[in-house]
């Protein structure tokens, strides 16, 4: 209970505990305070928790995109080069293809290009692909592998006759090439070839890319400089560079495009012609196309672009996690043993992304029918379909 009277106590004990404190000042102020006094104690405040950042999910590239949509990404579609092919125009309108391929030949030049390639990225939409951008490629090699010509583009030399070229020089002449290219609205270049062919002696023996003149070279180092350096002009002007044939066509004695059963006996595993991809696809963002040659001292079983071990060492040995693709599945004479279905189903199946469908687009109906069936019924290849996808939709993405 609180006091209410006067305690003779309390009064004592109060001038007694004043008289000690007064006497305290007084040393103070004399400068005599006992050396035995504690030191002041600093308190240190306790340090605030950081807070764990939350980890932002990554995005997937194919939120909101159909299976049907999915299976359109998995295609390149050929065009007539002059004008636009009603076969390609609708593959993207009614099965959704993902990219397309100019193919023939032009002398009409950069704005007559560019006219065709508006007729399709015009299509590009929620209906058609999702709104997922269209690859527009091409053959621009130089020499006689060049689509495009005419004002605008410059005459290309072979890639033999540009390996003279010191490599920035030619870094920076295939930057102009590829400015032009850009200009006509194309974002990607089926070049450079990457094949090694046998010797200068025996290059005619070699009707694929040796009589051609489309090599850089006859060692790995020669034509990973050269091809380097032409890949690097390319996405200098935003285009993407395409290495081709892998394994390798270099040593070959018969063109795949008009014959059957090609066999390669020289390429291995482990030699230059697998190596070479491996310092070319480390320059920078590229895709690698796969041949339909057969090698026998990898896999003798099928055509390079079906098997699971020739594809599979883009992954492993070349270590290569881009985009791969086929060389031409519609027309190829390699490739005409099985079914435009079948073609495009063994090619997911080996480890492929993108089926080119260049030449003869009206085999692509087929073959995306047969795509989305077999994904409708077998989950694992389902599942297929949807890495090959999601890794071309996030290579879209990241080009300019």
């Amino acid at each position: 209970m609180p006091r209410t009277a006067s305690d003779p106590r309390r009064t004592t004990n109060a001038l007694r505990a004043a008289g000690a404190l007064v006497l305290a000042g007084m040393l103070v102020l004399a400068g005599c305070a006992p050396a035995s006094a504690p030191a002041p104690t600093t308190t240190t405040a306790a340090p605030t928790p950081t807070a764990t950042p939350t980890p932002t999910p990554t995005a997937d590239p194919l939120a909101g995109l159909s299976l049907e949509e999915r299976v359109g990404q998995l295609f390149m579609v050929g065009t007539d080069v002059s004008a636009a092919t009603p076969a390609t125009q609708a593959a993207i309108t009614d099965r959704h293809a993902g990219s397309i391929f100019l193919h023939g030949r032009t002398q009409s030049g950069t704005a007559a290009v560019a006219a065709v390639v508006d007729q399709f990225t015009g299509l590009v939409g929620s209906g058609a692909t999702g709104g997922i951008r269209l690859w527009v490629a091409t053959d621009q090699e130089g020499g006689e592998v060049q689509v495009l010509r005419g004002p605008g583009f410059d005459d290309m030399p072979y890639a033999i006759r540009q390996a003279d070229l010191p490599d920035d020089q030619l870094h920076a002449q295939a930057a102009v090439w590829g400015g032009q290219l850009a200009a006509a609205g194309v974002d990607m270049n089926l070049a450079p070839v990457a094949d090694i062919v046998t010797s200068h002696d025996a290059r005619f023996s070699n009707p694929p890319i040796g009589a051609l003149g489309r090599q850089y070279g006859y060692d790995e180092a020669t034509v990973a400089a050269k091809a380097g350096a032409f890949a690097q002009g390319m996405r200098d002007a935003g285009v993407l560079p395409v290495f081709k044939h892998f394994p390798g066509l270099g040593h070959v004695t018969a063109n795949t495009d008009t014959t059957a059963n090609v066999v390669d006996t020289t390429v291995t595993a482990d030699g230059p012609d697998v190596s070479v991809y491996r310092s070319l696809t480390a320059g920078g963002p590229s895709a690698v196309m796969v041949s339909t040659a057969i090698y026998q001292n990898i896999d003798p079983a099928a055509p390079a672009v079906f098997s699971p071990t020739v594809v599979g060492l883009v992954r492993s040995t070349v270590r290569f996690d881009g985009v791969i693709m086929t060389d031409d599945l519609s027309a190829a004479a390699a490739a005409q043993a099985w079914s435009p279905g079948d073609r495009a189903v063994l090619a997911l199946s080996a480890g492929v992304d993108l089926v080119l469908a260049s030449a003869d687009p009206t085999v692509f109906a087929a073959m995306y029918d047969a795509v989305l069936a077999r994904a409708q019924s077998d989950p694992a290849f389902a599942r297929r379909v949807d890495e090959a996808a999601a890794r071309i939709v996030a290579a879209k993405a990241a080009m300019p």
